[in-house]
């Protein structure tokens, strides 16, 4: 993950106005919005399937998975991401550009966020006019 001694790379992307980022070595690709096939019975968050390259892809909203009570953009982007098992798509509202944070700016998460947002964000890096949750 690191580029140069005591940095990281991070892909750059904002929902609902707020910064988050995700490391670019767990980044496949970015691809616009795609057709998707419903799960019935699936959590809030799972919009659906994606058939991406003959490859199966699950979409989340990260809108619902963080409980923003929000409809997701039409004009939205996908990261593509690879989990232990399969690919997912997060649906965000724009991507940035990719930044270089120093690795010493990393704080793990306050304990006061729920248990079940916890399980997708792996901290704050903190800059000099903003906090960037991965």
């Amino acid at each position: 993950m690191n580029d140069t001694v005591g940095n990281v790379q991070l892909c750059g992307f904002k929902i609902r106005g707020d910064f988050y980022a995700i490391p670019v070595l767990e980044v496949k690709e970015v691809i616009k919005p795609q057709k998707l096939t419903p799960v019935p019975l699936s959590q809030d968050y799972v919009r659906g399937l994606i058939n991406l390259r003959g490859q199966i892809v699950t979409s989340l909203s990260l809108r619902d998975l963080f409980k923003m009570n929000e409809p997701d953009l039409d004009d939205h982007m996908n990261i593509i991401v690879s989990g232990e098992d399969s690919l997912y798509a997060l649906v965000v509202d724009e991507i940035l550009d990719v930044i270089e944070v120093e690795q010493d700016s990393f704080e793990d998460i306050p304990e006061t966020i729920d248990e079940n947002v916890k399980k997708f964000i792996k901290g704050v890096y903190k800059l000099k006019d903003k906090l960037i949750i991965l």
